[in-house]
Order: C-alpha cells, then sequence, then structure tokens
C-alpha cells in the first residue's frame, strides 16, 4: 500500500474513471441530437446536462446552455455541490472563458481540477445536444503574449490561504496597501482542506458552555502533543492569543460555536462552524470564504496564477517579491515589508522524500499548489529552518484520491475497526499515535464508523456520502458485508463500546471524553469508509519569533521579513494537535500583519 509507483497508478486510475462516469452519465443524460442547419454551428435552442464535480453524485454540477444558429448566447449552472472557495471561485471564471472563446476547448482552473473536469463534461453534452461537435469548436480568442507587472504596495504577501488573507485583513485594518500573490486560481491552499475546527482556550463560547479551559492546559497539551520539541515561545503565543482569535473571527462574520473535542486535547476546545440548522460545517471552506469576501470588502489586491521565487533585497532588508506568471510574465512587487505565507511541501514528492525517505509512496491529503516553493528563495537570502523531517501522517485517509476524514468525527464519537471486525486502539489519542496503531493492523488499513445521530449533525457526513466517500449500511449485517468482517464480531464490538459509552469506562483502550460524544454508536443506519495514513501536514519550516519575524541562519531577524502559517517551523514540534493549524494562521497571521503594518 506504501509503494509510490502503486499509489501513483491508483491515484491515475481514479481520475480516468472520474473523467470516463462523467463521459457515460453524460451519454444517459443526452437525448436526440438535434439537427443543424445548413450553414450553422447549432441548432439554436436551450440544453441542459449535468456532471458529477466536488459534491459528487448527491449534488452534480447542472449546466442550461443556450445557443443561437452561431454563437453561445449564455451558460448558467447550479452548484450546490462546489465548494464556494474553490469550485464556486472558479466556475464564473470558466463560464466568461468559455463565452469569450466560444468553445468549451479552454484551460482548467487550477487548485479546481474536480469541478473544472465536470463543467467541460457537462457543456460539452450540451453542445453535442446541439449539434456540434465540441472538440472542432475551435477558441475565437487568441491571447496574446502576457505583460509584465510592476506595482508598489506598503505590504506584499505570498500566497492567500488562511494565514495570508489573515495577515492581509489584519493590515488592510491598519490603513495599509496590501497586495497578495497567489500561485493558485482561487484562494485557500491547504486550508481550504481542514475539516474539523480551531482550538482555543479562555473563550467566550466555552464560557457560555459550561467547558473548563485554560490557556496553560492548552499549552501544555501542544507541547506534549509536539513530543516537547515545539518552539515554547511559539506555543506559549499561540495559547494565549486563541481566544482573541476566536473573538476576531466574530468580527469579521465567522463565528465558531460549536465546541467539540479533538485528538490529544484534554478538554473540549476545538470550535467549529454551524449552519442556520445547527449543523456543523467543514471549518476550511468556511473560513477561507468569509476571508475572501473580507479581502474583498477591504479592497485588497490578489494577483492570481503568480508564482514567487524571490525575495527582493536592498541593504539587507526584504523590499519585495518577485514571481513568475502563467505565461512566463515577470511579477514585481515592491512594498516596505514582506510576509510569507505559501504553506508547506505537502505535494512534493521529492521534498517529502528528502528529508523524510521512510514516507515514499505515501498519498498526500494537500491541496497540489502546496509545493514547498517558499524554501529555495528563503534559503537564497539565508533564512534559517527548523524540524522539516517533522512531517506529519492523518491516520484517516481515502487512498484512492487523498481525501481527508476529518478527525472531528472521531471526537464526535466515530470508532476505528480493523480487518478482524474489532477497535483496536484509542481514536482520539494524537494523529501520529493513531497512525502508527493503523499502520500495525492487518493490510495497514481500517474502518471509520459512524451512525445516524452523527449523520443528524453534521453536514460533513452528508458530504462524504454525496461524494461517495462513505457508504451507508442500514443494518449491522449490511455493514458487516461492506467491510468483509465476520457479523457477530462486528456486533460485538459495537455492543462492547456502547457499554463503555453507558458506563463512560473504556476497558479495552481508555478512551476519555464520552461527555463530548454525539452518540454511542447504536442508531442505524451506519456510515462507513475504508482509511489508512496519508501525508497531511508539514511542521517544519522557516524559523520565526513570536512576533512572525523570519530568523537568519546568523541568529538575527531579517529587516522587513515575517512569516506564518504552515511554511513556518516550531509551532506543533514533532506533531500537530488537530484543530491547532487554524489557530496557527489565524494567530500568526494576525501577528504578522500587525507586525509587518508598524
Amino acid at each position: 500500500m506504501k509503494d509510490s509507483k502503486q499509489s501513483l497508478l491508483f491515484v491515475a486510475a481514479t481520475l480516468v474513471l472520474s473523467l470516463i462516469l462523467n463521459l457515460v452519465i453524460g451519454q444517459m443524460n443526452k437525448p436526440a441530437q438535434a439537427v443543424v442547419p445548413e450553414g450553422a454551428l447549432f441548432a439554436a435552442g436551450t440544453y441542459e446536462a449535468e456532471a458529477n464535480g466536488y459534491g459528487g453524485a448527491g449534488v452534480p454540477l447542472k449546466l442550461k446552455v443556450t445557443v443561437s444558429d452561431n454563437a453561445i448566447e449564455s451558460i448558467e449552472y447550479v452548484a450546490d455541490g462546489e465548494t464556494p472557495t474553490v469550485g464556486g471561485a472558479a466556475l464564473p471564471r470558466l463560464v466568461a472563458d468559455a463565452m469569450e472563446a466560444q468553445s468549451p476547448n479552454i484551460d482548467s482552473i487550477s487548485g479546481a481540477t474536480v469541478t473544472s473536469n465536470a463543467f467541460f463534461a457537462a457543456l460539452n453534452n450540451c453542445l453535442t445536444q446541439a449539434g456540434a461537435d465540441p472538440a472542432a469548436l475551435e477558441p475565437k480568442v487568441i491571447k496574446g503574449p502576457a505583460e509584465d507587472i510592476e506595482k508598489t504596495a506598503d505590504i506584499v504577501i505570498a500566497g492567500a490561504g488562511g494565514a495570508g488573507m489573515t495577515a492581509a485583513i489584519t493590515a488592510a485594518q491598519n490603513g495599509r496597501n496590501v497586495i497578495i500573490l497567489e500561485k493558485g486560481s482561487v484562494t485557500g491552499g491547504n486550508s481550504s482542506y481542514a475539516t474539523g475546527g480551531m482550538n482555543a482556550a479562555e473563550t467566550h463560547y466555552q464560557a457560555e458552555q459550561g467547558i473548563e479551559d485554560s490557556c496553560d492546559l492548552y499549552y501544555a497539551d501542544t507541547m506534549k502533543g509536539g513530543h516537547d520539541i515545539n518552539n515554547p515561545e511559539l506555543v506559549r503565543t499561540l495559547a494565549d492569543n486563541s481566544s482573541a482569535a476566536i473573538d476576531w473571527l466574530d468580527s469579521i462574520g465567522a463565528p465558531l460555536s460549536n465546541v467539540g473535542q479533538a485528538g490529544g486535547a484534554s478538554a473540549m476546545r476545538q470550535h467549529r462552524p454551524v449552519n442556520a440548522e445547527n449543523k456543523i460545517l467543514s471549518v476550511g471552506t468556511y473560513l477561507v470564504e468569509h476571508l475572501t469576501q473580507t479581502c474583498n470588502d477591504l479592497g485588497i489586491e490578489i494577483i492570481y496564477e503568480a508564482k514567487v521565487d524571490e525575495i527582493l533585497m536592498e541593504d539587507g532588508k526584504a523590499a519585495g517579491l518577485h514571481a513568475t506568471g502563467p505565461d512566463g510574465n515577470n511579477i514585481t512587487i515592491y512594498a516596505d515589508n514582506v510576509i510569507i505565507a505559501t504553506g508547506g511541501f505537502g505535494s512534493n514528492p521529492d521534498l517529502i522524500v528528502k528529508y523524510r525517505p521512510d514516507l515514499k509512496g505515501y498519498v498526500s491529503t494537500n491541496a497540489p499548489t502546496v509545493t514547498g516553493d517558499a524554501i529555495a528563495f528563503l534559503e537564497a537570502i539565508g533564512a534559517d529552518f527548523v524540524d522539516l523531517d517533522q512531517i506529519q501522517i492523518h491516520p484517516t485517509v481515502v487512498q484512492a484520491d487523498g481525501s481527508l476524514i476529518s478527525e472531528s468525527l472521531r471526537g464526535d464519537g466515530a470508532i476505528l475497526i480493523n480487518a478482524e471486525g474489532k477497535r483496536f486502539c484509542n481514536e482520539i489519542l494524537t494523529r501520529d499515535v493513531v497512525s502508527a496503531n493503523v499502520n500495525a493492523q492487518t493490510d495497514s488499513y481500517a474502518w471509520l464508523i459512524a451512525d445516524e445521530n452523527m449523520a443528524k449533525e453534521s453536514t460533513v457526513i452528508e458530504k462524504y456520502v454525496n461524494k461517495g466517500l462513505m457508504t451507508k449500511c442500514d443494518t449491522v449485517s449490511d455493514l458487516a458485508a461492506l467491510m468483509g468482517v465476520d457479523e457477530a464480531t462486528l456486533k460485538e464490538t459495537l455492543e462492547t463500546w456502547q457499554a463503555a459509552c453507558a458506563a463512560k469506562n473504556d476497558a479495552e483502550f481508555g478512551r476519555e471524553a464520552f461527555d463530548a460524544l454525539l452518540t454511542d454508536m447504536s442508531n442505524p443506519p451506519y456510515y462507513a469508509v475504508k482509511i489508512a495514513p496519508g501525508i497531511h501536514h508539514c511542521m517544519g519550516g522557516v524559523r520565526i519569533n513570536k512576533e512572525a519575524e523570519v530568523i537568519g541562519t546568523d541568529g538575527n531577524v531579517i529587516p522587513g521579513l515575517y512569516a506564518c502559517g504552515e511554511v513556518t517551523g516550531g509551532v506543533h514540534g514533532g506533531n500537530r494537535l488537530g484543530g491547532n493549524a487554524v489557530t496557527d494562521f489565524v494567530v500568526f497571521g494576525r501577528i504578522a500583519g500587525e507586525n509587518a503594518s508598524k
């Protein structure tokens, strides 16, 4: 399962299968092809089609295309299954490009490949219905060579993920002119992939819900979870500023009011968003949506498809950034201060193997743009690094495509069951420990099991079912058949767990925090997904101090240069606790934005 070639072939086969399924669905939905009048491109009319996008078969992407005899007049879509920050942001651009080109043969949107493929499949279906050959519709617009860009700002930021946008908003709120350079075509980066929540202690939400916690306990949990190789000063900063970070999110209209349990935490401190029906949402897409909207409201300029490759220095001080555009054009932004927020390197197999050869062949949960570009351009100016070999694997990852199954489900009561139909560990221990336990099972995999009580409380499970990741099983017998385990053994496992929940005593594996559970797994139908560990987070990165200033190899601060988020090292040590990545990017994003504003 850990063989690199086998993993790559598996992922490739999955992508091909997805494309084939969309084509098959398109053929099944296609009515008789219209007759095209002589001399025309299309049979005028309105045609509809759908294809599986990010939301899967449960909520497909739907297109309505109106054509005249010789032109595509309009493209309308319904995209309830696409995330607002990724597919939702990509679709208007795809529509505009297709309309301008009068052709479906345009570039996809980087970072939104699944949505792009669904758009093309549905559009081709509609145009085929209209009597055209989509492949023969050559784009009418041929873009000329891209022009070089040169601008000046108070602050320039590399990366429009959670950390970069938090820093930009903080600086803009201080009256500074900010430009962000983003490698991808949409905002978010790895932040969009976060599914759990945000850790914070001594918050008003905890107080309102009668939850006892402290910054000291949060600090102790994080140091312990990181095997005490974290930078204590950075961890202290993280914990002590976490409550204020929750308040700041409140102020931009992004409250995280639901408080649950995360692995490695001694108290309920994982703050999560909910919708109007009070169902738990994925924190990443929720926050990226609100951060992006706030950037837009503040007039923060984001230049997309700009790959930063150099920090401009002047008299030993950071003075701007150089990036390369999609057509090789130069993008140069001069600024008083520079913030680096480009994320880790979880999607760069070469760097993974360089620092951790034992992780060769592991599937990754990371966004495709997260490839560690900053390491080279930070090294070039003498920046120091810490803990680059500390790469976290997450225990619950779908191996076919790297989809992450949220840790919050285990915190809410989901359990892990092996090939023999038995539980095998405390599911809410730290990620490295749970991953090691999964790897120790037969064939190094397990099943994550939830039930209807959890599904009622969470849109996360609904999303997994719609995408075909989780399978709904009406009975224990159905569940055993799906898993390929002995039904009597599985029934005994579930009954033993239910008894442990009733007694609030897990005699088998010592699991605690029973008050945080949404279920005792006694209410079918059940929801199951086969998982194994995958690369998830890079704990190491560029060295910073508590002011988010970048430290050079000589031990001194590099003037004018700040960093925040996963590109930095020292906060998480040897293992990141679930819920700390969001805290990291909000807390240190705010600190970087504040200090760069001075």
